[in-house]
């Protein structure tokens, strides 16, 4: 039996979601109508196992519902950035194949923009709620079903992501799918189950979107484990430390650009707010500077998970609070049986202590789809995986991030490390985030330079000179920055990484 249909069955009337922003919520029972309802109509349009839809939806419930439906009706769901811009979605849509786009009138503009350039080509077009000009209704697309016909036996249909897309077009990661007799069977990691302790007790917080693949895994996890999930429409620090009190949060999932936000309330705000009943709170995505990380376990207790791990799931670390104290700045020993290693420019692996590429050896392999050279460049002779990151290992075999191999600086024939740099200046008083890139110089190829946003107490003209003495202090020569920019805010994605890209093209020279 499909788990969602086991908790509808078992508990009809329990929240499975909740979405604070329009005051909107879902039970069980609601949830597993509808998603039948929308699997009859996917099915009855054609689509055949394996098939794909794409969904041009924020965070409402019929996000969740048509997720299930594919997964009812054996499909593929590629959910889209809503900052996507139209040729970025006309790439991903043809890329993955997708047969059918789901909007929502929440992204009119997007929606429409899509089909005044024809970026959704001839593939039919539906609208959630009140619906778009150009768009079909999904209401009175579910309207039409016959409820209670039953579904045929399909594969278990699941999510096809796309990658943030940082570093150029997004990359697809398409798995394969469950075979109907394995729809029941346990995926290969449950670190989510066995560290972080979901079930049917949990309450999820998930206060960032949707279509990016950990809040959409986490938010399917609590869902199949038959607890209730509490989706924010984006990202308040407030409006979280709220939710958390008034529905009884016990898990919730974060990125660093999240703590510096929390951390950066008034102290009545912070205070003022009950968390008694938050008992585990998971990050990744970014590098967590150590004092904020301290900060916010000297906050909310030892209750912060932290997970090195890609879209791509070829491995998992993992390092809970207390180990973190005594191995600050790690993230973590890999769990599932999987191994980590570093290895350097000719490949051989490296001792610990010294920073390489870091990989991972005994976990599942993946594919880039459509892009087998891609794929190969991630995997070494071994068969061990990168994501593309560079770190070290300690003697007791925890891992600690460095930075992307894209992201090196290389100045006067030295690899300069970001990472680094940034940990010593984030340190500083008056710095709320910061990001360091290599830019052009005419005789050391690069040199360091600092983008800093002020804290709201900081005098902002005074801080280059300010942090000039300070990395004087604390970071040899070639580290130090030569020059700074103070800013209002750094560009990150909607998941909260850093797009240094951003920030390199602003110094390239002109043409």
């Amino acid at each position: 039996m499909p788990q969602l249909a086991y908790w509808a069955e078992r508990q009809p009337e329990k929240p499975a979601a909740h979405f604070p922003d329009s005051g909107r919520s879902l039970t069980y029972a609601e949830l597993h109508q509808r998603a039948r309802r929308a699997a009859h109509w996917l099915i009855g349009l054609g689509l055949q196992p394996g098939d794909g839809i794409a969904l041009l939806l924020e965070n409402r419930p019929e996000f969740l519902e048509i997720a299930e439906a594919t997964r009812l009706a054996g499909l593929y769901y590629t959910p889209l950035s809503i900052h996507l811009r139209p040729h970025e979605v006309r790439y991903v849509l043809a890329d993955s194949g997708a047969r059918l786009l789901i909007a929502s009138p929440g992204l009119a503009a997007l929606a429409g923009q899509l089909v005044a350039e024809g970026a959704a080509g001839s593939r039919p077009r539906y609208a959630v709620g009140e619906g778009l000009p150009g768009y079909a209704s999904y209401e009175a697309a579910l309207a039409a079903q016959i409820p209670g016909v039953p579904l045929p036996e399909r594969p278990v249909g699941r999510e096809f992501l796309y990658s943030s897309g940082t570093t150029g077009l997004p990359k697809g990661i398409r798995r394969p799918l469950i075979p109907f007799a394995d729809r029941d069977k346990p995926e290969w990691d449950m670190t989510w189950k066995s560290l972080y302790g979901f079930d049917a007790r949990t309450v999820y917080l998930s206060p960032a979107p949707l279509y990016h693949a950990a809040p959409n895994r986490y938010v399917y996890r609590t869902l199949t484990e038959g607890g209730t999930a509490v989706v924010l429409g984006k990202f308040d620090p407030a409006q979280c430390l709220a939710a958390i009190e008034r529905f009884r949060v016990t898990h919730s999932q974060w990125v660093p650009t999240m703590f510096h936000r929390l951390l950066a309330l008034p102290e009545d705000v912070r205070r003022g707010h009950d968390l008694s009943s938050h008992r585990a709170a998971i990050h990744a995505a970014a590098p967590c500077p150590v004092s904020v990380k301290r900060a916010m376990i000297k906050w909310w207790g030892p209750i912060l998970w932290e997970y090195y791990a890609g879209s791509e799931g070829v491995g998992t670390t993992v390092v809970s609070s207390a180990d973190w104290l005594r191995k600050p700045g790690s993230v973590g020993r890999p769990v599932n049986g999987v191994t980590v290693h570093i290895t350097g420019e000719d490949g051989a692996e490296l001792p610990p202590g010294e920073t390489g590429t870091i990989r991972f050896a005994g976990g599942p392999r993946f594919a880039y789809h459509n892009a087998p050279e891609k794929t190969a460049a991630c995997y070494d002779e071994r068969g061990w995986a990168t994501l593309g990151d560079l770190g070290w290992l300690d003697e007791d075999g925890w891992l600690f991030l460095s930075d992307r191999r894209a992201d090196l600086i290389l100045s006067g024939g030295v690899n300069l490390y970001p990472a680094e740099i940034e940990a010593v200046l984030v340190q500083h008083e008056s710095v709320a985030e910061v990001a360091v890139v290599g830019v052009p110089h005419p005789e050391m190829g690069e040199q360091v330079h600092a983008v800093v946003v002020p804290r709201a107490t900081a005098d902002a003209a005074a801080l280059p000179a300010a942090l000039d003495a300070w990395c004087r202090e604390r970071l040899a020569g070639p580290k130090r920055p030569r020059s700074y920019e103070i800013t209002e805010e750094l560009p990150r994605s909607e998941a909260g990484k850093l797009l240094r890209r951003i920030l390199k093209e602003r110094y390239l020279p002109a043409g």
